[in-house]
């Protein structure tokens, strides 16, 4: 626990370090709709999800956000698979060189947390936005995986493409201690949005049966707080969120999305 922890006092400490040295420009050129395409935008070509291929794209169709999932092997290596098990490898409990040993469905390999923003920071259209899965080995362990990707989204000075979404809380908030221009966004819906504003989180990404229930939209505009919601693939349901001027819709049908857009213009 105190090696654990000595990790990560000396990662805050360069991260600081790293905060005070790169400074990064906004970017203005981000696609103005609503389209988070889940785990890139794969369905429609049969392409594997969390691909960097995936990625390409959601970027190509235009997709305001690719969403993707990060996970920390056994030797420390930060990775983008949604599932705790990669092809029937544990990721937690294997090394990045024996996940290597196998191969996604176009070819890829498993990528990495590097690779993946590297791909993505190629263009200035599409947004990442980045899920930090929560580690089965307990909070520790989360800790160290937040400030690793972190570090990593600082050190490639990807901050103008990356925002953060998670199921935990913890993970979130040590995001903000971490980075506090971050855009943050919770994902469990078990939190009230005045919650969420107070810890200057930038909005809710709940399951979108959530906002059936009570004044969401109305309450997000008048606490200035973004409302996502996840994971809408059926027509009916786009529309209604559409209606309701949600800022964002995170879905396994980008395309579908798209054509619903546009035939209300």
């Amino acid at each position: 626990m105190k090696h654990s922890s000595l990790i990560i006092t000396l990662m805050v400490l360069s991260l600081n370090s790293a905060f005070a040295q790169k400074k990064t420009k906004p970017i203005k050129t981000w696609n103005k709709n609503v389209v988070i395409a889940h785990r890139g935008a794969w369905k429609k070509n049969a392409l594997p999800e969390n691909s960097i291929a995936s990625l390409k794209e959601a970027v190509r169709i235009g997709c305001h956000g690719s969403e993707f999932d990060v996970h920390m092997t056994a030797d420390s290596v930060l990775v983008v698979n949604h599932d705790a098990d990669f092809l029937g490898l544990h990721i937690e409990k294997s090394t990045y060189q024996e996940l290597l040993s196998k191969k996604l469905s176009n070819g890829e390999s498993i990528p990495t947390l590097e690779a993946y923003l590297k791909a993505g920071m190629k263009q200035k259209t599409t947004k990442l936005i980045l899920e930090i899965k929560p580690s089965k080995a307990g909070a520790e362990n989360d800790k160290i995986l937040t400030t690793k990707v972190v570090a990593m989204v600082v050190k490639l000075k990807a901050q103008p493409w990356v925002d953060y979404i998670s199921f935990s809380y913890d993970i979130l908030k040590k995001v903000k201690s971490l980075q506090p221009e971050a855009n943050v966004a919770y994902l469990a819906g078990d939190a009230p949005l005045e919650k969420l504003k107070q810890d200057g989180f930038y909005g809710a990404d709940y399951q979108y049966g959530v906002y059936k229930k009570g004044e969401w939209f109305a309450k997000a505009k008048e606490l200035g707080l973004t409302i996502n919601a996840w994971t809408v693939n059926a027509e009916p349901e786009m529309k209604w969120l559409l209606d309701s001027k949600i800022e964002f819709i995170t879905t396994n049908e980008p395309e579908k999305l798209f054509e619903l857009i546009n035939s209300q213009k």
